[in-house]
Order: C-alpha cells, then structure tokens, then sequence
C-alpha cells in the first residue's frame, strides 16, 4: 500500500497546492467603486450575503492591502489612469473582477468619455454581467475566480503573456474640429 494510497491532506499535499489553497481562501478586496454597480458592491459585503465564509470580509483601503480590485461601475477617461496606477501598486499575485456592462464594454455611454472596456487598462480575470449585476453574480464571479486560482489557470496565462494589459497611458491626442462650409456660408445657420 504505502503512502501513494493516501489521500492528499496537509500532510500528504504538495507545497503548490498549499499556497494556491491559501490564496484562494484568503483573497482582500480593494475599493474601487465607480457608479451603480459599487452600491451592489458595497450590499454584497453587508450581512445578508456575507463575504467573510470566502476569506474576504474587509475591503482594503490602501491597493498595498489587497490582492483583487473589483472594478464596480464605468471607467472614464481621466479615472483610466488612476485605475491603472491603483493597480500596479497592489502586490502580486493580483486578480481583477469587471462588475457590470459599463465596466466591461461601456455599457450605454458608447462615447468618448468613457472607456469601452476596462480590460484596455487592466487584464480582467473575471467578468459579472448585468446592469447592475446583483449581489449573487458578484458572488458568482468570486467563486469562479477561486476556482481559477486553485487551478493555477490565471498564473500560467500571465506567464505566457506577461503580466499586465502592456498599455501606456499618455497624453490624448489633439482632436480635430472641421466646421462645415454650410455652417459659415452666409445665411447659413451660423449667421447671425
């Protein structure tokens, strides 16, 4: 018989298995809320649905904190950054969950204010859907991305991509105004 007809346990298990076992179970959240889907959020920490049996009752003031940041709600141009600079200064390992379609492909606002999509900013591990999406979807998402991380799936992508979405974030380039000729022809609406 010997020790192959043991089941792996604490004793039995390798070290890998440890540490992604720990990781899973002892993910901490950051803050960053951005519209309606932060307060599904913010209702998927209170009582009734009680984040603390998965490891994660504390949502993290400070990115050096926590290992995930839930993007809840649309990214604007002027936040993108910030969201990126949140980001790099959480500690790796670190995962990404996109909450709601705004975040996730900008939703209804399909305009130039607002970025289609946070995975041009962030690699995203785990998308909720929804408008908002309630407070089961969140938790649906959270458990998917256990299940990833005690796979090793999101480990073995990044290290055959690289780690991070690879976007510079610079200046915006200076937009272009043509005015029509109909606007400035006399008697034309421009007219006074």
């Amino acid at each position: 018989m010997g020790l192959e007809s043991l089941n792996h346990n604490f004793l039995t298990g390798n070290l890998e298995n440890l540490v992604k076992w720990a990781r899973k179970n002892s993910i901490w959240p950051a803050q960053f809320g951005l519209a309606c889907c932060a307060i599904e959020m913010m209702g998927t920490g209170a009582a009734n649905f009680d984040l603390a049996r998965f490891g994660m009752e504390v949502f993290r003031g400070s990115p050096r904190q926590s290992d995930l940041m839930i993007v809840a709600g649309r990214v604007s141009q002027k936040m993108a950054p910030v969201l990126r600079q949140v980001y790099d200064q959480m500690m790796e390992p670190k995962w990404v969950i996109s909450m709601g379609v705004c975040a996730s492909t900008g939703g209804m606002f399909n305009n130039y204010a607002i970025v289609q999509g946070v995975d041009q900013i962030v690699p995203v591990d785990v998308y909720a859907p929804g408008c908002p999406p309630g407070p089961e979807t969140l938790i649906h998402s959270i458990l998917t991305l256990r299940a990833k991380i005690y796979a090793g799936e999101i480990t073995r992508r990044r290290g055959e991509t690289g780690a991070g979405a690879e976007i510079e974030l610079g200046a915006p380039e200076a937009a272009t105004v043509t005015v029509s000729p109909a606007l400035t022809a006399p008697g034309g609406r421009g007219s006074a």
